[in-house]
């Protein structure tokens, strides 16, 4: 991997946890993960399976350190990492049938789902789930918002992105 690549990732993590950091609550224990959004345009630029899961790593860990809810770091962690290994799965055999634009249509809306999904049973089996709530009502109350909003604000980024890389050539093939 090469050094303007490596340094594009590790921006794209940083702006990742800052959105962690700034994004107001839902009134619930926990909030919608807009680093997935910055995972996700990470995998479609990265087709190296360590590099993509060194990535689903970090951004775990980042989200672990400015987790809100109680008990949600080792979940965090392992959720992003379970969350990169699969989606690089299914992203690979899409990588040269269809463009970017339209894998990350299709990675951010079932990463999110999936990332959710595996972060409240990691949190119901670890530290049981926040406030008392049953598994369905913080799935809808948490994870289909944040589906929504991942997606419609993860095109925008992916179209940023795309811009800033066709100009600074972080991502050009090699």
């Amino acid at each position: 991997m090469n050094t303007k690549k490596m340094v594009t990732n590790a921006i794209l993590i940083a702006i990742g946890a800052l959105l962690r950091v700034i994004t107001p609550m839902l009134g619930v224990p926990m909030q919608p993960d807009f680093s997935l959004i910055m995972l996700f345009i990470i995998m479609i630029y990265n087709f190296d399976f360590k590099t993509v899961l060194t990535c689903g790593i970090v951004v775990g860990i980042f989200a672990a350190l400015t987790s809100k809810t109680p008990g949600g770091q080792i979940p965090n962690v392992l959720d992003k990492t379970c969350t990169s290994i699969i989606m690089y799965l299914m992203l690979s055999p899409l990588r040269n049938r269809i463009s970017k634009g339209k894998q990350l249509a299709l990675l951010l809306p079932i990463g999110t789902v999936l990332s959710g999904t595996l972060f409240l049973i990691f949190i119901k089996v670890i530290a049981g789930l926040p406030g008392g709530q049953s598994f369905m009502t913080l799935f809808l109350a948490v994870v289909v918002p944040a589906i929504v909003l991942n997606t419609i604000i993860g095109m925008v980024f992916y179209l940023v992105v795309k811009r800033a890389t066709s100009v600074t050539g972080a991502y050009s093939v090699e």
